[in-house]
């Protein structure tokens, strides 16, 4: 089992590029079964605060590959996930 805040502190790590994403911010957690949807990356109020104006990126739980140590690897594209429409409608069943 995982606490939220053993996960916040691991770098969130892109399979596709290798490039680091940043960490999470946020969960998307469906309150019918209780499962976390997504994790939220960024669009944090210091990214702002420096002048760059940084989009949350969302990553859907199936697109997490691998909860390790130090780092989360996903799989993500650019612009893919920026919104909730990654999320199932009114189905109540989260995969």
């Amino acid at each position: 089992m995982l606490k939220i805040s053993d996960i916040q502190s691991k770098d969130i790590v892109n399979l596709a590029d290798g490039r680091l994403l940043g960490h999470i911010t946020d969960l998307d957690i469906n309150l019918n079964t209780g499962r976390v949807e997504a994790f939220i990356i960024g669009g944090g109020k210091m990214m702002s605060f420096f002048g760059k104006q940084e989009q949350e990126v969302v990553i859907p739980w199936n697109n997490v590959v691998k909860i390790g140590s130090d780092v989360i690897l996903v799989r993500y594209n650019d612009g893919l996930f920026t919104d909730n429409q990654y999320l199932p409608q009114n189905t109540g069943d989260p995969t």
